[in-house]
């Protein structure tokens, strides 16, 4: 990503390849850019941005909506499932699965091909990243009922074919661009090895811009440490996503808010003193107390039926599953 220029001037060029995505806050300037490139290079203009690397992208006054859905389909037939019954929820209820499982292999090189395919998916679905990614941990000796629950996602995938995300315009909290960000855990998930699950998740006017759902590199003692080690890892994200939006606007932005759900870790968090409940907990996870001194990260409680991140820590009911699907801002484009 480029920028160039300042103040009404301001580009920002995204560049994969030989594709270019351009865009600016004057019609006039990326005109010019525009016409410069094209007499340096040989270039098509194909107008306002609809499609890139699969993702489809829809602008117009309402706002701007992004979705996968052509891209989708084509995991579906690739899996033999076009046509399939679908699933209103991507995991069952209570799933656990171990990688040592009573029933046959499969052929490793199709699952991961298909979770490789889920992961790209996910750059617009957030709902499936939890799943998508607890499903990851079992890509070297795959079993059947691993693949069966890959084909459980796929079939929530198929009755979600059109579903995607809407960024509204003109959202700002006193004419300054804020992030507001979710972090969340589970505690001991994993069966296997009794790690837990950070999931994160941030918003930009309104819509999700960044999320996560990633298993912790160590095993928590407490709900309490497996709280303060994912909201560690969000505070990561929101200083350089901070850093991010204020190098794109060319301007100063506010401090991220962080909500969390357990008042434990939040006191550990703003709390200098080095308690004997955090003795053991490895000094890179301080780095959120380091945030929070220099004011550059704002954290403050959430209560968890109001905590968006739990979408991405655990398999969760349909209902709960459904209300948190919604408060991340996703719908159905069609």
């Amino acid at each position: 990503m480029y920028t160039r220029g300042k103040g009404a001037g301001h580009l920002i060029v995204g560049v994969y390849v030989d594709d270019l995505i351009i865009t600016g806050g004057d019609a006039g300037a990326v005109n010019k850019f525009k016409a410069q490139m094209m007499s340096t290079f040989r270039m098509s203009d194909l107008g306002l941005l609809s499609y890139y690397l699969g993702l489809e992208v829809t602008q117009g006054a309402a706002g701007i909506t992004l979705r996968q859905s052509a891209y989708a389909g084509k995991i579906l037939e690739k899996a033999g499932l076009g046509g399939c019954n679908v699933s209103a929820t991507p995991m069952e209820p209570k799933l656990k699965l171990l990688k040592e499982g009573t029933t046959p292999s499969v052929d490793a090189t199709e699952y991961r091909s298909l979770i490789g395919s889920l992961r790209y998916l996910c750059n617009s679905r957030p709902d499936l990243a939890y799943p998508v990614g607890y499903l990851s941990r079992f890509m070297e000796a795959p079993r059947q009922e691993h693949l069966a629950a890959v084909k459980r996602v796929l079939r929530y995938v198929a009755g979600t074919l059109h579903w995607g995300l809407h960024y509204h315009p003109g959202k700002k909290d006193g004419g300054t661009p804020k992030l507001l960000g979710y972090s969340d855990s589970d505690l001991a998930g994993d069966v296997n090895d009794r790690k837990s699950t950070s999931g994160l998740i941030f918003f930009l006017a309104g819509g999700p811009v960044a999320w996560q759902s990633a298993k912790q590199k160590v095993v928590a003692l407490s709900s309490c440490e497996a709280e303060y080690i994912a909201a560690a890892a969000a505070a990561c994200e929101a200083v350089w996503l901070a850093r991010l939006l204020a190098e794109l606007v060319g301007g100063a932005t506010l401090a991220p808010r962080l909500k969390v759900d357990n008042k434990s870790a939040i006191a550990l968090m703003k709390n200098p003193v080095h308690h004997d409940q955090s003795k053991h907990i490895d000094v890179k996870f301080h780095f959120i107390r380091e945030c929070c001194d220099r004011k550059l990260i704002d954290v403050e409680f959430v209560g968890t039926e109001l905590q968006l991140g739990d979408i991405l820590t655990k398999v969760l009911g349909r209902s709960r599953f459904q209300e948190l699907r919604g408060g991340i801002d996703m719908k159905n484009l069609v």
